[in-house]
């Protein structure tokens, strides 16, 4: 008897999700920053579990932050786009390697502090009221499948 295939993922076509870019005016520290936002807002942001990206010579943690938003039902979460530390695991053997000791998850983005993610298909960030004078707007920005990033956001989903 032949085994049929219900599906090919090779076939099946991810959709794109969109993430917000929160760039801060002023370098200031998480803890601060999510103090601010949690006064001013019927959110509570509290640190959850790091994302721990796994590289060829280090292994890069990023600080995530969390809060549900009981109105819209809506989770969203908060990650920052340069790595906070790093362990390296093996020493670098080639001249050129690409990876150093910071990461940023965006690498076109450098300036971007903050990856805003929601659980949302369509995300409606302007729920999230944010501190005047300390962030600029927050911009919208579409990730397609093929990116790392896509992929991390869909791992720790």
């Amino acid at each position: 008897m032949e085994i049929q295939k219900l599906y090919d993922l090779d076939d099946i076509e991810f959709e794109d999700i969109t993430i917000g870019l929160v760039r801060l005016a002023k370098n200031i520290p998480d803890y601060e920053f999510f103090y601010k936002i949690n006064q001013i807002n019927d959110l509570t942001f509290k640190r959850i579990d790091d994302l721990i990206f796994h590289g060829s010579y280090y292994d890069y943690v990023f600080p995530r932050f969390e809060a549900y938003h009981r109105f819209t039902k809506t989770c969203f979460t908060f990650i920052s786009n340069k790595s906070s530390e790093s362990k390296q695991k093996k020493i670098q053997t080639e001249l050129f390697s690409e990876e150093g000791n910071i990461k940023f998850l965006l690498n076109n983005q450098a300036d971007v502090e903050y990856i805003l993610h929601t659980s949302e298909q369509f995300p409606e960030f302007s729920v999230i009221l944010l501190p005047e004078n300390l962030v600029f707007p927050i911009q919208d920005y579409t990730l397609s499948s093929d990116e790392e990033l896509y992929q991390i956001i869909q791992y720790y989903e």
